[in-house]
Parts: C-alpha cells; sequence; structure tokens
C-alpha cells in the first residue's frame, strides 16, 4: 500500500466531513489529457473502480488517490521539429530568426507534436488520520508531496498543514545512533546508509547490505559525515529507509504483519485489508519513530488529539494557520518525467 511516507500535521482549525471532502474533491475530478493538453491533474478513485467513491474511509481512515497524467514529448524530437520549422522560415523569408522567434517557433513545435503525444500516468496514495490529524503522502520526494499538498489546501476550505518537525533532527538522531551502536528502543539498524560530508567536496559514502556497527563509520560520522539514510527496522515489523530531512521511504511490511491477516479473495476485500494493515502499522510506528527523535516540535497542529467530527464546524483562532506547501511545479511540456 505504502511505499514511501512524507507526514504532515493537520491544523487544529480545520474540522470537516467525509461527505464534505468527497464533494470538493470531486469538482476536481481526474479528466485525461486534451489533444494539445501537456499535462492534467485530478482525483481519482482509490480502490479503482469507475465512478466509486473519491474517499474510501476504512477502520476511521481515510484514502484518496491522486493522478497525473503528462504528454511525453523527448526534447530531442521538439529540438528537431523546431530546427525543421526554423530552416522553413529561413528558406522563405532569407533570415535566420532571432531569440524571440525562435522561442515562438518551439512553442509552436510542442503544440503541433502533443496530439501525437504518448501519456503516461502515475499516482499518489493520500492518507488523512482524522483521529490524530495526520496527513502521510506516499511519495518519493518532498517536492512531489508538497505538490499533492497543494492539490489538497486548494480543493478544501480551511485545510492547513506543516510538516511533523522533531525536537532532535533526524541526521543528529541517525549519527548518535551510528556512533553510539545502540538504536532507540523498539528500532533495530539494519544493513544500508549513506553518510555526506558537509564540506565543500560533499563526498559521499554508501554502503548497502553491509554491517554498520564498525568503527570505519563511526570514524566517517567523527571526521564530518552526517547520515543522510538509514536503514532500520521497527518492531521487527516493518523496514524503512529514513532520510535526514524526516522523510520514510522503501516501507517494507514484514512477514509475521501478514501472519493473522488470511488472504482476501476478491479485490475490493484485498483493497480493506492492505488499507487496514499499512494504516495499522505506520499510526503505531509513526509516533515510536517521533518519540526516538525527541518528541515533536509545537506546531500547527502538534500534540492535538481532537478528532474530526463529521459536520463539525472550525474551532479555535479564526486566524488561519500557515499553509507549508509550495505550490505545484508542473514542469516543461518537453520534460521526460511527469512531477509525480
Amino acid at each position: 500500500m505504502f511505499k514511501n511516507a512524507t507526514v504532515y500535521r493537520i491544523g487544529p482549525a480545520w474540522a470537516t466531513s467525509m461527505e464534505e471532502v468527497e464533494e470538493r474533491l470531486g469538482k476536481t475530478r481526474f479528466v485525461p489529457c486534451g489533444a494539445t493538453q501537456p499535462e492534467s491533474v485530478g482525483w481519482v478513485e482509490p480502490r479503482g473502480t469507475a465512478h466509486g467513491p473519491l474517499v474510501e474511509v476504512i477502520g476511521g481512515q481515510w484514502m484518496l488517490k491522486l493522478m497525473v497524467e503528462s504528454k511525453v514529448l523527448p526534447g530531442a524530437v521538439v529540438k528537431r521539429k523546431t530546427d525543421a520549422l526554423v530552416k522553413k522560415i529561413e528558406q522563405e523569408t532569407g533570415r535566420k530568426p532571432g531569440k524571440k522567434q525562435t522561442k515562438e517557433i518551439k512553442e509552436a513545435a510542442v503544440l503541433e507534436l502533443l496530439p501525437m503525444a504518448f501519456t503516461k500516468q502515475s499516482a499518489v496514495i493520500v492518507w488523512i488520520d482524522p483521529k490524530h490529524r495526520l496527513l502521510l503522502v506516499d511519495a518519493g520526494s518532498q517536492g512531489k508531496a508538497d505538490g499533492v499538498v497543494t492539490h489538497l489546501v486548494k480543493a478544501l476550505d480551511g485545510f492547513a498543514v506543516s510538516l511533523v518537525q522533531t525536537e532532535t533532527a533526524a541526521a543528529t538522531a541517525m549519527a548518535g545512533w551510528l556512533t553510539s551502536h545502540e538504536p532507540p528502543a523498539g528500532f533495530s539498524v539494519d544493513r544500508e546508509c549513506e553518510l555526506k560530508s558537509s564540506d565543500e567536496m560533499k563526498s559521499v559514502v554508501r554502503y548497502s547490505r553491509h554491517t554498520l556497527d564498525t568503527d570505519e563509520v563511526r570514524d566517517h560520522i567523527i571526521g564530518g559525515k552526517v547520515p543522510t539514510k538509514l536503514a532500520m527496522t521497527w518492531e521487527g515489523r516493518v523496514s524503512f529507509m529514513l532520510t535526514d530531512t524526516m522523510q520514510i521511504k522503501k516501507i517494507a511490511f514484514l512477514d509475521v504483519v501478514f501472519e493473522a491477516t488470511s488472504k482476501q479473495s476478491n479485490k475490493e476485500d484485498g483493497f480493506d485489508a492492505d488499507t487496514a494493515i499499512a494504516t495499522g502499522e505506520m499510526s503505531k510506528l509513526i509516533p515510536d519513530l517521533l518519540d526516538a527523535l525527541g518528541g515533536e516540535l509545537a506546531g500547527i497542529g502538534a500534540a492535538s488529539d481532537s478528532p474530526v467530527l463529521p459536520g463539525a464546524a472550525a474551532t479555535g483562532s479564526s486566524k488561519k494557520p500557515a499553509v507549508l506547501a509550495p505550490a505545484l511545479a508542473t514542469g516543461d511540456a518537453t520534460a521526460d518525467e511527469a512531477p509525480f
């Protein structure tokens, strides 16, 4: 279900019902790209059932899915088309187009090529834990996660979030665990990490399938290299990669998690079971990880256990908390990769 996790705290002023969220997201439901449209972004059914709900509620957890479709126009193809148009104009007019006109020609080339371009799609799972006011985005980078948050902020009135911050920086904590050879309670250090120097050399040391409780690793850290990635396992149930920016990557639920769960025979039950397992494990792992990092810094929603009551009015200060989510980067039409 989840491969990565960027964790945000939902502000205390946001209170709504699942039905209201469904209605709001329905206004930006995903529609495939038009002939000359380079990109389309919108919400789709998490369960994958056509015309189904955009918000799936399982065990009190809200599941959403954002779909991104992009036209694929390799830069080399655009360049060839642009050069051909430039050459044609030069032959017809007897002069070479200037920079401004060449830019306009390139834009025209892209517009002409878009209807023939292939499309590719990618989807991002979003999990809202309304009781504990947490938002988890399954994105591989901070920029992609913030892009998803931007779409939520635009769609949902009063929705405000901030990245979860801890008293101890993740890099500092990881350095302590590696040098002391003592991981936090409930966690074990696995066999993969990345260390980077903070000087102008920006040197990097990576360990893969390697024992980390060695003097060599310790000496690298004492010498000034900072842990930026560290593979860990929580309670022998979930393995993951912690980064210096507090992202949780390469999430894998271990066999013990599935021992008590019978395999589901149909797609619907399988989705429910997978969601229940993933949210159940992550809802325990995240608080333990925050504790291991010294606890959560007070923020716009930290330490608030108040549930989001269906149909309830927003409470608290009338001043809206800051939304810490930059605008979604749409990228260039000739890019080989979509923003998600």
